[in-house]
């Protein structure tokens, strides 16, 4: 099969230069795409517990241990035990780590818009209904069997 007309191939092509171009964006603001993302996937108000915040990333824990970690250290977040578990903690979010957080969301914003500018919705539906059936599919571990 040719690498053009493979689906995987054509995930993992597009994936790479839309991390490149948010790396690169996120750089201006001295940061990286994760920490970006990180700000977008907790609860600006609540917070976020940490146990849930790697599978709604998509990312493992040693990784996210990491971002935190060097998030803490920026001062965007700050952790607080949970009051209803003490073995639990939630991220929350500082003053400079929602201003940050904003910076990100403009970002996600723009570059969404953009490729919505180009496409008809109707595009746009199918390749939600593409990435959907995708995911699907791997959840279910159907894709190898025969």
């Amino acid at each position: 099969m040719q690498k053009e007309k493979s689906i995987d191939h054509a995930l993992r092509a597009t994936w790479q230069a839309v991390a490149k171009i948010y790396n690169e964006q996120a750089a201006k603001h001295d940061s990286t795409m994760a920490v970006a993302m990180a700000l977008l996937y907790i609860d600006a108000e609540k917070g976020t517990a940490s146990t849930a915040l790697g599978p709604s990333m998509g990312m493992e824990a040693t990784s996210l241990s990491r971002i935190l970690k060097s998030m803490e250290e920026r001062g965007l977040i700050y952790r607080e035990k949970n009051p209803e578990d003490g073995r639990g903690v939630f991220i929350k979010l500082t003053a400079f780590g929602i201003e940050k957080r904003e910076v990100s969301k403009e970002s996600v914003y723009k570059f969404n818009q953009k490729i919505r500018d180009k496409l008809d919705p109707v595009k746009i539906d199918h390749f939600f209904e593409v990435t959907d059936l995708i995911n699907e599919l791997i959840c279910e571990k159907s894709i190898f069997k025969d």
